[in-house]
């Protein structure tokens, strides 16, 4: 996890997940439209798991 990945999913959620899948980011979208922390706290977590 990059630092450039962590602002990202600070600043919008949705966009620092699209590489790791339609799902993951439809997801994270969801719940950025939801609220702005359970998008970046989800976003954090996907990007966090080892490959």
């Amino acid at each position: 996890m990059s630092l450039f990945r962590v602002i990202l999913a600070i600043v919008f959620p949705p966009l620092s997940v699209l590489d790791k899948g339609c799902g993951s980011f439809l997801i994270i979208f969801l719940l950025t439209l939801c609220g702005w922390v359970p998008g970046v706290i989800g976003a954090l977590i996907i990007l966090n798991k080892r490959k």
